[in-house]
């Protein structure tokens, strides 16, 4: 009978470990989930505030205090990066590759990209007020669409592609009644725009490869390019206008713009951050959300905004298409984890 009994009790105690076996899996992979969900979201917020940040004191250092060289800004931003990566590479903090000749094959394109998306960047903050700036920079969501569809072969659904014509409507209104227009400023957000998308896709593409690592892409990217941007600027004069500007007397202005080098850095390495856990347009759609709060700010505190209804209302609807496109996004990507 004890035989009996021991061997009815098998079947049921091999069960039921195999189920607290398949708990436990479970759990495991929930708590995963649940810390890649943590991770992703960090670094949206760190890339979505980098960028709030950098375009205030750009804007301030600029435009407030007139300093008469966007390009030494970014050259100070390219200097920050290598000291800062060059550093911690040399305190065993971060590794990546050391360089040599097969770098800049690996590198291409995306040095030509980094440094005009960040001078054009630069000009389009100078010259443009706010709201409009942030506005006009809906355009590399549509751009990073085209570049994800061409590149990595992507497809977006019609509700996607409605609200990003909503967004594109929106900024068509509002700057057909800018009355501060400024057409190298449209000229140099426009340029912007296609190298923000293209930057965006082929950093995912690079990071995917795994050969440099996000830190060897932020260092080689500032380094192959600052040689080039010095003699641009040496020879248009820029170096010589911003040594000779008046204002490295004032305190403020000298934190706001070692401020400005830095942030340029950590903006680089929050969207480097971003599209390596998300993906290139979720990138696009964090720096969207950021630019209403940009918008509704510089409307205010900018200064340099002309107030008028129809660019108001222009304004307005970009950002709700920008609000719904958001929203249709990430409910998306939550659809397909489920």
């Amino acid at each position: 009978m004890a035989e009996v009994r021991k061997r009815q009790h098998v079947p049921s105690d091999g069960k039921s470990s195999n189920k607290s076996v398949s708990s436990k899996v479970d759990t495991k992979g929930e708590i995963g989930d649940s810390t890649d969900v943590c991770v992703k979201l960090l670094a949206a917020v760190f890339y979505g505030l980098s960028s709030f940040l950098i375009v205030v004191v750009n804007k301030s250092v600029l435009t407030s205090y007139r300093f008469p060289s966007s390009t030494c800004v970014g050259i100070g931003q390219m200097l920050a990066t290598i000291v800062v990566l060059r550093t911690a590479k040399a305190l065993s903090i971060i590794r990546f590759p050391d360089m040599d000749i097969s770098i800049p094959n690996k590198m291409f394109p995306l040095p030509l990209l980094y440094v005009g998306n960040q001078i054009s960047g630069l000009f389009g903050t100078q010259r443009l007020n706010l709201p409009m700036f942030t506005v006009l920079r809906r355009f590399s969501i549509l751009l990073t669409m085209v570049f994800e569809g061409l590149l990595l072969k992507k497809t977006f659904s019609r509700s996607i592609k409605l609200t990003v014509f909503a967004m594109i409507f929106g900024a068509f209104i509002a700057a057909s009644t800018d009355l501060a227009f400024d057409l190298q400023g449209y000229v140099f957000i426009t340029v912007n725009n296609v190298l923000t998308a293209a930057s965006g896709v082929y950093v995912k593409q690079k990071l995917d490869s795994k050969e440099l690592g996000k830190y060897g892409l932020l260092y080689y990217n500032a380094l192959i390019m600052i040689f080039p941007t010095l003699a641009y600027a040496y020879y248009a004069g820029d170096l010589q206008m911003a040594l000779e500007f008046d204002g490295w007397s004032d305190m403020l202005f000298a934190v706001q713009f070692v401020l400005s080098c830095v942030m340029g850095f950590i903006l680089m390495y929050s969207i480097m951050l971003c599209t390596q856990y998300n993906s290139a347009l979720t990138t696009s759609i964090v720096g969207c959300i950021k630019n209403i709060l940009v918008t509704y700010i510089g409307m205010v505190f900018g200064g340099d905004y002309i107030f008028t209804w129809t660019n108001f209302i222009g304004l307005n609807i970009s950002i709700a298409g920008s609000l719904v496109y958001s929203y249709i996004v990430f409910t998306d990507e939550q659809s397909k984890k489920a």
